[in-house]
């Protein structure tokens, strides 16, 4: 029986390690938010400051280790061989969890899923125990914390509405103060909100990143032999005041004599205090429970008793965790900060949420974003009526947004937000998370950064009557997300618990099962995502019309060669009558559809970038939307009508008709193909000899729809299903012909008008 908690143990450690490198993918949102969406600092510079506070907060994490030992359920009251089963689920949930959040792109709270997935497995194996000695279910108290696990909800609620509605109140007086013209202001204005930002952010270091840490336990002489932990105690104001004259002065200094950008250095030194804090106290969520099934098994061996004699009191006390083990898992969560694009996608979920300007809306509103919009507008309203209209113009002008959208700056360079937002967003998330900590109340960093960001970009009017219900949406569905770990961990944990204490071969099969889920995850996902980057549809950036010729030609290679396989996909689901493969052609042309609708959404965005001698590029591009909308339903309704056919049973369709799509499908993709080079090589010139073939190919399909109509009044056609549906995708599939024909004769008479005036222009 030794060697099976040996090999659990050996499993711990292993899903640890896999637990870091999830864990640190969901928590990055915490402190490369505002350093990403400001884009202040190289990317480069980003993850290296970001790194180095991982690193030394990793080192300083060990006294932190005690929630996964006695911070949930009472130690005492459980067996070894029970504890590593309760240690063994709350692992394998943790992992899936985590993963599952990570891809699909939100932020949740790795405090709350280890909390409630101890709390799940212990209460599991609590009423096994309780069931077992024919006890009540009121004994349940002898073994769970039930303080604690109160405790957190409440800082759940707190941290929600708190951080939403200070980041608010903090941004709206920052922006009323600074507005957005801050390289106008006074030299002493960034220096006292740089003193202000830097004394947050300092105290929040020594509050949440040292006082937590076995080093903040020992005295010094220098302090009066006081503890780190009891003078930043005793000292708060003093600190916070002398800080504050420090870091103005400095501030002063850096902005007047160096010509430094302060919000820069702001915007660094808090990413390095948020990183430096997360991996100080975050890291108990990610591998304290291994390092407690450690101590437990060393325990254990050194008792020499039966592993279901041997009471695990000794949890109860402090053990300090060796600083190799916190070394080793700091390099692992820096790695991973670096290599991890799950960790990046978690991250673009917040920074599109709080982007001032434009951006992708992954979000569809629903009733209560709708409600919640409708309301707030009503209450600006309000407001605006009753206050003055000096004071109101004043307030208008301090909230001018210089336009984001810079035709000199690529869309990928520029900012979501600018340098002061980002500067409160890390001071207003120290602060909260400083004060939380000085009074042990328990909070989630995860709910607090992202909370704040919500709250400022609210403030910052980025949530406008254009965005604002899909914004709205999408901070609701985030929230959902953060109720439903809380629950979801509770459940999984305690079924996994339940599950190991039938039969320990459940483990074998269980870690296989997380092995296989998490591999399909990444292969499977990884693949999707570089695939759907790389055939995604674009807005065209370019500000001049032969510009705009040539970016827009990724976006019709990239969608005849999606919709080739569409219409590739449909003859053959229909000859083998494949339900499942026309379902996915569906989701296919569906998507293909919604790409080219965001991309009609944003034609506003197009036609402001345009230089003012390049206007006729906005006609041209109108039409080409048109063309890309005309071709993607033709391809959606031949698509579904034949998918809504094979789905209701109806008969096959006659041989001679498969023959004749797949004739039609030939012939369609030799042109899709050709087209595709074309448009991909940039050879223009070519689109002559397609169009010379335009007649062949709609004489073909009208001699299709003859022939049906032929069969259809001689008697050989008899089910009314086939020739409606064989009629309706001939007829479907010219109009797919004429869509694309009218698109390449766009291209071909817009390309040579560009064309000619640059060759008379070389030639004079």
């Amino acid at each position: 029986m030794e060697n099976i908690y040996l090999l659990m143990l050996v499993a711990l450690v292993a899903l640890a390690i896999a637990d870091l490198i999830v864990g640190v993918s969901n928590d990055a949102v915490n402190f490369l938010n505002s350093a990403l969406g400001t884009k202040v600092l190289s990317f480069k510079t980003i993850m290296i400051v970001a790194s180095i506070g991982i690193a030394v907060g990793a080192v300083f994490s060990s006294g932190m280790m005690e929630v996964a030992r006695k911070g949930i359920f009472n130690p005492g009251e459980f067996m070894f061989n029970e504890i590593m089963i309760i240690f063994m689920a709350v692992m394998i949930t943790d992992i899936l969890l985590l993963d599952f959040f990570n891809t699909i792109g939100l932020p949740t709270s790795t405090t709350v899923s280890i909390v409630f997935e101890l709390l799940g497995a212990s209460v599991a194996m609590a009423l096994i125990k309780i069931g077992l000695d024919n006890g009540s279910f009121s004994d349940l108290g002898m073994y769970i914390n039930t303080t604690k696990a109160t405790q957190i909800i409440l800082g759940i609620l707190l941290s929600v509405v708190v951080a939403f509605s200070i980041g608010a109140i903090v941004q709206w007086i920052s922006r009323l103060l600074l507005s957005y013209d801050i390289s106008s202001k006074a030299n002493w204005v960034g220096a006292v909100f740089g003193g202000v930002a830097l004394t947050a952010i300092t105290y929040f270091i020594l509050m949440k990143g040292i006082k937590g840490t076995t080093y903040a336990k020992e005295s010094f002489e220098i302090i009066g032999g006081m503890t780190i932990k009891d003078y930043l105690e005793s000292n708060v104001f003093a600190i916070v005041a002398y800080s504050s004259v420090f870091w103005s002065l400095l501030s002063y200094f850096f902005i007047t004599l160096m010509k430094a950008d302060i919000y820069k250095i702001i915007i660094a030194v808090g990413t390095f205090a948020l990183a430096l804090a997360f991996a100080g106290n975050d890291l108990v969520n990610f591998i304290g429970v291994p390092i407690a099934a450690w101590q437990s098994y060393e325990a254990w061996i050194a008792s020499g008793l039966a592993a279901n004699e041997f009471s695990m009191q000794v949890l109860a006390s402090k053990v300090p965790t060796p600083n190799y083990l916190l070394f080793a898992a700091g390099i692992i969560m820096v790695l991973t900060l670096w290599f991890s694009k799950k960790a990046h996608r978690v991250v673009k979920t917040s920074i599109d949420l709080s982007a001032q300007g434009e951006t992708e809306e992954r979000f569809s509103p629903n009733f209560l974003s709708r409600s919640l919009v409708r309301a707030g507008s009503n209450s600006s309203d309000f407001i605006l009526k009753i206050l003055p209209d000096s004071v109101n113009n004043f307030i208008e002008k301090q909230f001018i947004v210089p336009d984001l959208a810079s035709k000199k700056i690529r869309k990928e360079d520029r900012p979501a937000f600018d340098v002061v937002r980002g500067s409160v967003n890390l001071m207003v998330a120290s602060i909260l998370i400083s004060i939380a900590t000085s009074y042990k109340l328990p909070l989630s960093t995860t709910y607090v950064t992202f909370m704040v960001a919500m709250g400022t970009s609210l403030a910052d009017k980025a949530w406008g009557s254009e965005s604002a219900v899909y914004r709205v949406a999408g901070v609701l569905n985030v929230i959902a997300g953060w109720f439903g770990t809380a629950i979801i961990a509770f459940l999984a944990a305690g079924t996994i618990a339940y599950l190991i204490n039938i039969s320990e071969l459940m483990i074998a099969v269980l870690l296989f099962v997380a092995i296989i889920i998490m591999i399909r995850h990444y292969t499977g996902g990884k693949s999707n995502r570089d695939n759907g980057i790389d055939e995604s549809l674009v807005i065209a950036e370019s500000s001049s019309l032969q510009g705009v010729i040539h970016e827009s030609a990724k976006n019709i290679a990239k969608l005849i060669k999606r919709g080739n396989k569409v219409f590739n996909n449909t003859v053959e689901g229909l000859s083998k009558q494949d339900l499942s493969l026309l379902d996915k052609n569906n989701k296919q042309i569906n998507k293909l559809s919604q790409e080219v609708d965001d991309l009609k959404d944003k034609l506003f965005y197009f036609i402001r970038n345009l230089d003012d001698s390049s206007l006729g590029a906005s006609n041209f591009y109108i039409n080409l939307l048109g063309y890309l909308q005309d071709i993607a339903q033709s391809l959606e309704y031949i698509s579904k009508i034949s998918y809504k056919h094979i789905n209701n049973n109806h008969s096959k369709l006659r041989y001679t008709q498969i023959m004749d799509l797949m004739e039609l499908d030939k012939e369609i993709n030799d042109l899709f193909v050709e087209i595709k080079i074309s448009f991909e090589t940039r050879s223009f010139h070519k689109m002559n000899v397609i169009l010379k073939n335009k007649k062949e190919l709609f004489s073909l399909v009208d001699k299709k729809i003859e022939a049906q109509i032929s069969s259809t009044r001689s008697s050989e056609e008899k089910s009314p299903k086939n020739t409606t549906l064989y009629i309706s995708i001939l007829q479907e599939t010219k109009d797919l012909l004429k869509a694309i024909m009218n698109l390449i004769e766009e291209y071909h008479v817009s390309h040579d008008a560009t064309v000619e005036p640059a060759i008379a222009n070389k030639n004079s």
